[in-house]
């Protein structure tokens, strides 16, 4: 298949084509790196409603690695998989003083920063400089693996290899970057996970998994990890003026640092209640008298909440935690999960839409 029959196709396409995206508009690294961190594994439409507001915030890398951590997390709330915002500002920094304040154009200092990968170096560099480097995204390993019919889970081993390969194989030298948005433009609106829109693609007339009827095979389906069911109680201690208390989670692991009603996973055949009261005491709120008002879920990745949220009137003094109101909370990084909860404890008005953890 001769690479320039693919481009002649695919990047008038684009041009004609592509959404208009506020990071297109762009060749700024900062600003490119910044969309791509918000964009892996979650949808386009979630993430038109942070990046411009993060970007006002911080518009420079300089301006983000000065930010307070807390000032991160809270723009970053609700956009979910928050170890992103964690490496993202963490590279700030590193690029602010071991580069002087430039985005690494070498791949290699690049990709020595936390969080980025062979991906986000490749699309950072042929978006804001026209390097000709591939990438290989979900919608791309989808589009190649039924350009090329490429067996196995795209997401590892020789699938994997033989993907970012085609990839590099067919990354242009003139408009690298473009090519590389326009396979994952074509990932995302046309040649979709289900229901591909054969009938549109600029690439169909040399789509060997369309040519032997099997587009909806490809990419082969990859195992998916187990998803952890866990229990768990949350108490809303609620002060005579209103405030309610809040607990921020450990620096590490799921959801770090962040703020959260305070909570406890169920043991072993533990009943709610038996939990929340031994919470309560544990904040020092043993004499509060607890009353279960309601249930939230949340699906992660490989688990799911279900917590059952108990609320009481209370005036402890916190140790870790902090009083607030809801109007402190756009100032706090507080998750999509934890809003959940703070809904079916009645002192958040608006039950919150999760942000989607789908590829855009």
């Amino acid at each position: 298949m001769d690479p320039a029959l693919l481009h002649a196709a695919l990047l008038p396409w684009f041009d004609a084509a592509a959404r208009p995206l506020p990071w297109r508009t762009t060749r700024d690294p900062y600003r490119v790196w910044v969309s791509e961190v918000m964009l892996q594994q979650t949808q386009v439409d979630t993430v038109l409603r942070y990046y411009e507001r993060f970007l006002a915030r911080f518009p420079t890398v300089e301006a983000l690695a000065a930010a307070d951590d807390e000032d991160v997390r809270a723009l970053w709330s609700g956009l979910g998989f928050y170890r992103r915002a964690r490496n993202l500002h963490a590279a700030a920094r590193r690029v602010v003083a071991e580069h002087g304040g430039v985005v690494p154009r070498d791949p290699a200092a690049l990709g020595a920063l936390p969080g980025l990968g062979r991906y986000t170096v490749g699309a950072v560099l042929s978006i804001a400089h026209d390097d000709a480097l591939p990438l290989v995204d979900g919608n791309v390993a989808r589009v190649l693996a039924r350009l090329f019919r490429v067996p196995g889970d795209p997401t590892a081993g020789p699938a994997l290899r033989r993907l970012w390969s085609l990839a590099e194989r067919l990354v242009p030298r003139r408009r690298p970057g473009d090519w590389n948005q326009a396979l994952m433009e074509l990932g995302a609106t046309v040649c979709r996970p289900t229901s591909p829109r054969c009938e549109a693609c600029p690439l169909a007339a040399w789509c060997e998994a369309r040519a032997a009827g099997e587009v909806e095979r490809f990419p082969e389906p990859r195992r998916r990890a187990k998803v952890v069911a866990q229990r768990r109680a949350a108490v809303c201690l609620v002060r005579p003026d209103g405030a309610f208390l809040l607990a921020r989670r450990p620096d590490d692991g799921l959801l770090a640092g962040l703020w959260e009603l305070p909570a406890v996973d169920l043991a072993p055949r533990e009943r709610p209640a038996t939990a929340a009261r031994r919470l309560a005491r544990s904040l020092g709120a043993g004499d509060a008298r607890l009353v279960r008002v309601g249930q939230a879920e949340h699906q992660f990745t490989h688990r799911h909440w279900t917590v059952d949220v108990f609320r009481g009137d209370a005036s402890v003094t916190p140790g870790a935690g902090r009083w607030v109101t809801p109007g402190d909370l756009e100032a706090l990084g507080v998750p999509t999960a934890s809003r959940k909860v703070l809904a079916e404890a009645g002192v958040l008005a608006i039950r919150p839409a999760a942000a989607s953890a789908r590829p855009r």
